[in-house]
């Protein structure tokens, strides 16, 4: 049950004044005058403040340490009222400094030796200043503690905040690496079919139509991608399911290959070693790197031909993609600049694998990568061709 900080003041307030009517009856009992008219009326005016604590702890502290010191000092029992004057002294130390909340605790052991002083009995008052030091520390020591605890949960809450603001900016790149691998590679696609198509419209409607229905099919794929990666955003956002399409791998690495084919670039794709389920990230990894290596293809080189190359070992894959460089910009392909080198780089370092990009010394450009898999998943007989 949650309750408004007023509230707890009232009960607690009220809660004195129960205390006061149970014990206030005893006090000739033990020594001291009996609690009259002005006895309770000062005692009241010493808990009416603590019913204010929590909007002004120090003010009300001081306040009712004041009130606290004029009962003591018309000689009522002070511990009929001391429990107001310990709560003031517990916030002030849950809110403010220890220098301050020192002072207070000191002040309040003060008021307390002064009763003891007036008290008929002077054996008793070694006792009640050990109680009074002890008790009020005590009291301290707890709000104190309470205040560092506070702190803490805060700095704590706001550093899971931050990792979590953090989490969300990463993958949110990942998407955004996501989409511009997705838009690259299928536009790629899509601009060199749709020339082919202007080109051979009038002379040859078979080759157009071919060119046409693989325009038609990439950017039907391409939409379904990023369809997929806007959901998980908004999934995000709205705080719901993540929707569990199947990420693209390395079982669609010959439906790409056949893609930049009909597009004009002759590719041929080929697997050694034994095909296993391996871990999603990793075959994602590997998709989208080949992705864009084919996307520079057609971008810089496309009266190349390439060779895709998928090698399947015990405790590892190999993924390469090279061209032999015809019609190929170098100044372009070689840039270390752009974001879809970098993403290369990034997505292997992610999953503790290597990347080489580079001009190969026979002609031509390579970019060649290496994931790490579990060496349990490997079947033996890696060394065979597909």
């Amino acid at each position: 049950m949650r309750l408004r900080p007023f509230t707890v003041d009232v009960l607690l307030a009220l809660g004195q004044v129960a205390l006061l009517a149970l014990v206030g009856p005893e006090a000739s009992a033990v020594g001291w005058s009996e609690l009259d008219l002005r006895g309770y009326g000062i005692a009241l005016l010493v808990i009416a403040p603590t019913m204010f604590r929590s909007k002004a702890p120090l003010l009300v502290c001081l306040v009712t340490y004041g009130i606290w010191t004029v009962y003591v000092l018309a000689g009522y029992w002070p511990v009929a009222t001391s429990f107001g004057p310990m709560i003031c002294l517990y916030t002030v130390a849950l809110q403010r400094q220890t220098r301050t909340t020192g002072v207070c605790a000191a002040l309040l052991s003060a008021i307390w030796v002064l009763g003891s002083l007036l008290e008929d009995d002077p054996t008793s008052v070694p006792t009640v200043v050990t109680q009074a030091v002890g008790v009020n520390a005590l009291v301290w020591r707890m709000g104190y503690l309470a205040r560092r605890s506070t702190e803490f949960a805060r700095r704590t809450r706001a550093e899971q905040q931050e990792r979590a603001r953090h989490a969300v900016v990463e993958e949110r790149g990942r998407i955004a690496r996501e989409l511009h691998d997705v838009v690259a590679h299928h536009m790629s696609v899509i601009s060199v079919q749709a020339g082919l198509a202007k080109f051979v419209f009038d002379s040859d409607a078979e080759t157009a139509r071919t060119a046409l229905g693989t325009i038609s099919g990439t950017s039907t794929e391409a939409l379904e991608e990023m369809r997929r990666m806007l959901r998980v955003l908004r999934a995000q956002d709205d705080d719901g399911e993540v929707p569990d399409a199947p990420m693209p791998g390395l079982a669609r690495i010959g439906d790409m290959t056949d893609r930049v084919r009909a597009g004009g670039v002759p590719v041929e794709f080929r697997v050694t070693g034994t095909p296993r389920p391996i871990a999603p990230g990793v075959e994602l990894c590997a998709y989208r790197v080949v992705q864009e290596a084919l996307t520079n293809v057609l971008k810089h080189a496309r009266q190349a031909s390439a060779t895709v190359e998928l090698h399947y070992r015990r405790d590892h894959i190999e993924v390469s993609v090279t061209d032999n460089g015809e019609g190929v910009i170098p100044d372009r392909v070689r840039s270390p600049g752009g974001h879809g080198l970098i993403g290369m780089r990034e997505r292997a370092k992610l999953y503790g694998g290597s990347i080489s990009i580079g001009p190969r010394s026979v002609g031509g450009f390579a970019v060649r990568l290496t994931l790490p898999t579990s060496a349990r998943a490997a079947p033996p007989g890696d060394d065979t061709t597909e």
